[in-house]
């Protein structure tokens, strides 16, 4: 058993949590404004956001379940869970400010 969780444990999962909340929402923001025109974002986009779901949540039953099963606790079985999610979040984050909005030629 991994032992009794420290309430550092709990607001580092809780931290993780909504972290991957708001770059999950950016993402949403940023592939919104690119659908209708005033984000710069490739052709290729809209089907990136359905696709890449799978893996990324098939990543994360992944690592909970190994982590459950190694006997991790429940802060640590949740953390485990959205490291997949935070990767693909976080690089669609990086990746989608870069291309930056589209701005009318003057």
């Amino acid at each position: 058993m991994a032992g009794k969780a420290k309430p550092v444990d709990i607001w580092r999962a809780g931290a993780a949590f909504w972290t991957l909340a708001a770059e999950a929402q950016t993402v949403i923001a940023l592939r919104t404004l690119g659908m209708v025109g005033a984000w710069n974002t490739r052709p290729s986009e809209n089907s990136r956001m359905v696709s890449e779901k799978t893996q990324a949540f098939a990543q994360s039953a992944r690592a909970a379940t190994l982590a459950m099963v190694q006997g991790a606790r429940p802060d640590q079985v949740a953390t485990a869970a959205m490291k997949p999610l935070r990767r693909k979040t976080k690089s669609n984050v990086a990746r989608l400010t870069k291309a930056g909005p589209k701005l009318p030629k003057l």
